[in-house]
């Protein structure tokens, strides 16, 4: 590609611009490149309809396709849907099915494996139980499918489209074979750019270009329109030492290196050979979550002791060093989301009056019991506030223990309400706050909220003809939240910068790694 002296300039422009990773011409792009991610965490599972955690969505959306994404506003538009209707009395969601799909074991895609997919997701996804209860799809004809409601729903394309409890459609054939069990698939097969090629439980994941992929027109946005697989090969390297990440940055070991040390963020801006490239939307809600099914934090008032107890900002430095990576906030939604943002809660909010903490400790149920705070160091932020839990707690006079372990264990392990108590845990940001799995009794959702009052607002706001006019429940819906505590949000986080390599070009984020359209380029 002839460069010019415009071509120069505009690139120098555009380089300062804050998340701007520049491509390269398609023509240039090497078709055989490998991209090796060092990647912080394990995924317990890859059944995305089976978990909410980051390191199987991060993963899954390569494989899987859904009926619905969103694009870069945040918006549900259609994937493998190629149109859809809706009834009148929005009871009926009709999608015809784009034509000539293949999977990536040869067969074609059409409705049975729809029905099928959809069927499980609504049945099992905490997403299916919670926002779409009762909901069916059937198959109309070939390519065509109907999704029936119980109810009316504001928000059903949003939760068709979630980013975290994939609703992937796979062939029918996988999904008869896991019986709608709650066991994982036995095959990892969808109808993405990539498909698995091999993963190796603790130590990679290896993904590769799957040539039978057929793209949508539109230009890419989000998650959603033209999606080019450019990129041969796709390893997530299972790194789960942050020296290690750091080092495999500095070396240029790694072409993307994820969950970085916040203390080297500095450093890593003058590194060589790399560039840092900070999303220009998400982060995650902090909170703490209760165990309120069994235990000590059953009783609300104790939850209300530890909450009183808390100095926020003293809680987020501990956790997170630098103000740089969080905003102390009491909101469920984040401020750029005008629709769920909302400040009604904060009367609640940093109170941070320990003689008045004991106090309700001296009034609710506690008996001396041993808190159990579950915890991982695989999540450094998270350990940490863990560890300031322990401590907030012994001052309030309540016993506790910290049980810490990997990753993939701590997600088994809170599936048992016998198992722990209480745990520092990050939400992605999601589209709409009924996507937030520990709201609604419905998804029983490690935590176990149980809360009519929660969940009658949760419905009263899809039944309303419109967000703006919704406006009034998400108040009441956040200081709802505040009264049962079935998580303390202490704050958002900043999104999360990631290292890339200069060779690295094209790279996006959406509420987690965009690979397809990536392209790398010789040394």
């Amino acid at each position: 590609m002839k460069t010019t002296r415009f071509n120069v300039a505009l690139i120098f422009l555009c380089a300062a611009l804050p998340g701007w990773v520049p491509t390269l011409h398609a023509a240039d792009a090497r078709s055989d490149a490998t991209l090796n991610i060092a990647y912080g965490n394990r995924p317990g599972t890859l059944d995305p309809y089976l978990t909410t955690n980051n390191a199987t969505s991060d993963v899954d959306r390569n494989i899987f396709e859904e009926l619905f994404v969103i694009n870069d506003k945040f918006e549900p538009v259609p994937e493998l849907a190629a149109s859809y209707q809706v009834s009148a009395d929005r009871l009926v969601y009709t999608f015809a099915l784009r034509e000539h799909i293949v999977f990536q074991n040869g067969q074609p895609l059409g409705a049975d494996d729809v029905v099928a997919s959809m069927n499980r997701w609504l049945a099992l996804s905490t997403q299916g139980k919670a926002n779409l209860p009762g909901a069916h799809f059937d198959k109309i004809d070939p390519l065509t499918v109907r999704l029936t409601l119980k109810t009316p729903s504001l928000i059903t394309l949003n939760i068709l489209a979630d980013v975290k409890n994939i609703a992937a459609i796979m062939p029918k054939n996988i999904i008869d074979q896991a019986n709608d069990t709650k066991n994982p698939v036995t095959e990892l097969i969808g109808t993405g750019p990539y498909r698995l090629a091999e993963f190796k439980q603790g130590e990679y994941l290896h993904l590769t270009r799957y040539d039978g992929y057929v793209a949508r027109d539109e230009a890419p946005s989000g998650l959603a329109g033209k999606k080019n697989a450019y990129v041969k090969d796709i390893y997530f390297r299972y790194i789960t030492d942050e020296s290690t990440r750091l080092a495999g940055a500095l070396t240029g070991e790694y072409d993307l290196v994820f969950n970085l040390p916040k203390d080297n963020i500095d450093a890593l801006k003058q590194a060589p050979g790399l560039q840092l490239y900070t999303p220009d939307s998400g982060g995650s809600l902090i909170t703490y979550l209760f165990n309120k099914k069994t235990g000590p934090f059953a009783d609300a008032k104790l939850r209300q002791a530890f909450n009183t107890a808390l100095d926020v900002n003293s809680v987020l430095l501990a956790g997170y060093s630098d103000p740089r990576f969080f905003t102390a906030d009491s909101s469920l939604g984040f401020p750029q989301q005008v629709d769920w943002y909302s400040q009604a809660g904060r009367p609640f909010y940093n109170i941070n009056k320990l003689d008045e903490a004991r106090k309700l400790v001296k009034e609710s149920d506690y008996k001396g019991q041993e808190v159990v705070i579950i915890a991982t160091k695989e999540y450094a932020e998270l350990y940490n506030l863990a560890i300031v839990a322990q401590q907030v707690l012994k001052q309030i006079g309540v016993k506790s223990r910290l049980d810490v372990y990997d990753w993939p264990t701590v997600l088994q392990r809170r599936q048992d309400p016998a198992n722990f108590d209480l745990c520092a845990l990050e939400f992605s940001m999601r589209q709409v706050l009924h996507q937030y799995p520990f709201l609604d009794s419905r998804a029983n959702f490690p935590g176990w909220s149980n809360s009519p009052a929660i969940d009658g607002v949760l419905d009263q706001i899809k039944l309303a003809p419109s967000l703006k006019q919704a406006k009034p429940l998400v108040d009441q819906l956040q200081v709802l939240t505040w009264q049962y505590l079935p998580v303390i949000v202490l704050g958002h986080t900043t999104p999360e910068p990631i290292a890339i390599k200069n060779t690295v070009k094209g790279y996006t984020d959406l509420i987690g790694p965009v690979l397809w359209n990536v392209q790398v380029a010789d040394k």
